[in-house]
């Protein structure tokens, strides 16, 4: 396999193989795809497709290696096939694939979650989507209430209830973001600017005493990568208590990517307050399909077989997951977090230098070892909200992303996206990194817009 990196010898849309498979694909397939954004719909060209993965690097159907910045979206913290993930898994597989009953494994995971987390107890699922979706109906079953606050930008997964797009007014009940929802089931859905404390305040003034729950990402990440303001998630915690509703915090990226204790171990736990439910997945599957979500021993109790709140899953718990699950957190330790900074903060640095030489307008910015690049004007558009990630210009990442993939580094194919490094990525992968930062930047500066860019 060879490093592509003449612009002469590659093209962004020269992949037959990865052709072919998309042809096939799209017979049988929506789209070709089994998740959405895997199209390449917003960067444009033939989507890659993968057929191996070790360490920091992916090998796609036409025999080319990339340096890999997706990381399976995050999930995986120590890269493609690492031994003992592997290990962990072929173990458990010989012993039976799933049993339709409790395990140790996930008993000791769970053990771990609780560890490292202010939850007291967690119920595993297969997927964050079912994670937050199982956290919202417990939140209702809790309080007795119906109305969810949710922010534009924030991504729960594609439960109904939690696919609205924001309207306008300062509070806005939400309207589907998607046919096949019905209006009545987001109807209950608040839709607020993230990062706005005003906006909050309104609502509740408005609705608290008919607000369950108010859901937000730990630190938003899908919108591109947006912190919260310093003390914005302490404000949730205090307002919540204030008139009697749960705090869901989503940490189905965050959690265990960005501290051995999630986000809340770089936040909450420093500033002294805990989330009433919180919910988790990736990392802690070690790369197979498990989540979970977990509280305040009060509110978990409200769980069936304990309480009245119905909750169930045939493959919840699955051995296998659960088995590479806890593998991968025993690996993430205090030094792999260290790696996983320095790493993350080198990468972003030959990000920033390399548009700053072209002159290209940016702003890298960064939520823990999280991080992405918005092409704006930093001196004119702070990106705190989805309506800040919306006024980038979206010409310049296609560019930017189609020279990165055929100089040989892979990257979320969507400007809405982070950037996950893994303790695998070494100095030959950050090298590759460095060496296709500067034909990926001046194609950047090359762009023009498209018709429907915004500029």
């Amino acid at each position: 396999m060879s490093d592509v990196t003449d612009e002469t010898t590659a093209h962004p849309y020269d992949a037959p193989a990865s052709e072919a498979l998309m042809k096939r694909a799209q017979a049988v397939l929506p789209g070709g795809v089994s998740s959405p954004v895997r199209a390449f719909g917003a960067v444009g060209g033939t989507p890659r497709f993968i057929v191996s993965g070790q360490g920091p690097y992916v090998t796609d159907a036409d025999g080319r290696e990339y340096v890999d910045l997706v990381s399976s979206w995050g999930a995986l913290l120590h890269g493609h096939a690492h031994p003992a993930v592997v290990e962990a898994a072929v173990a458990a597989t010989g012993r039976g694939t799933t049993y339709g009953a409790s395990t140790e494994a996930e008993v000791d995971l769970a053990e771990e979650i609780v560890d490292r987390t202010p939850v007291d107890q967690v119920r595993m699922v297969s997927s964050g989507t079912e994670a937050t979706m199982s956290a919202i109906r417990l939140a209702r079953g809790y309080t007795g209430r119906d109305l969810v606050v949710k922010f534009a930008g924030c991504y729960h997964g594609h439960q109904d209830a939690l696919l609205a797009a924001a309207g306008s007014g300062v509070v806005t009940l939400g309207l589907p973001d998607t046919p096949g929802v019905p209006r009545s089931t987001v109807a209950t859905t608040v839709l607020l600017p993230y990062n706005d404390t005003e906006a909050v305040e309104q609502a509740f003034a408005e609705h608290g005493d008919q607000i369950a729950c108010v859901i937000t990402e730990a630190a938003a990440g899908n919108m591109g990568v947006v912190p919260p303001r310093r003390g914005f998630n302490r404000f949730l915690r205090d307002i919540t208590r204030k008139h009697g509703a749960l705090l869901v915090v989503d940490e189905v990226m965050t959690g265990f990517r960005v501290h051995r204790c999630g986000w809340w171990g770089l936040e909450g736990a420093v500033e002294d307050w805990r989330a009433d439910l919180m919910c988790f997945g990736k990392v802690m599957g070690g790369g197979f399909p498990l989540a979970s979500f977990g509280g305040r021993a009060d509110v978990m109790a409200q769980l069936a077989p304990e309480g009245p709140v119905y909750q169930a899953g045939t493959l919840s718990g699955n051995p296998v997951a659960t088995s590479a699950g806890l593998a991968a957190l025993r690996l993430a330790t205090d030094d792999a977090y260290r790696h996983l900074d320095r790493t993350a903060g080198t990468v972003r640095s030959l990000v920033g230098d390399a548009l700053t030489a072209v002159g290209v307008p940016h702003l890298v910015q960064a939520a823990g070892n999280l991080f992405g690049v918005f092409f704006t004007d930093p001196a004119t558009d702070a990106v705190v909200d989805l309506a800040g990630a919306q006024r980038q210009a979206m010409h310049r990442f296609r560019a930017f992303f189609h020279a990165m993939l055929s100089h040989g580094v892979s990257l979320p194919p969507s400007a809405y996206e982070g950037w996950f490094v893994t303790t695998a990525h070494d100095d030959r992968a950050i090298n590759r990194i460095a060496t296709a930062l500067p034909y990926a930047a001046e194609a950047a500066a090359r762009a023009e817009p498209a018709t429907g860019d915004s500029r």
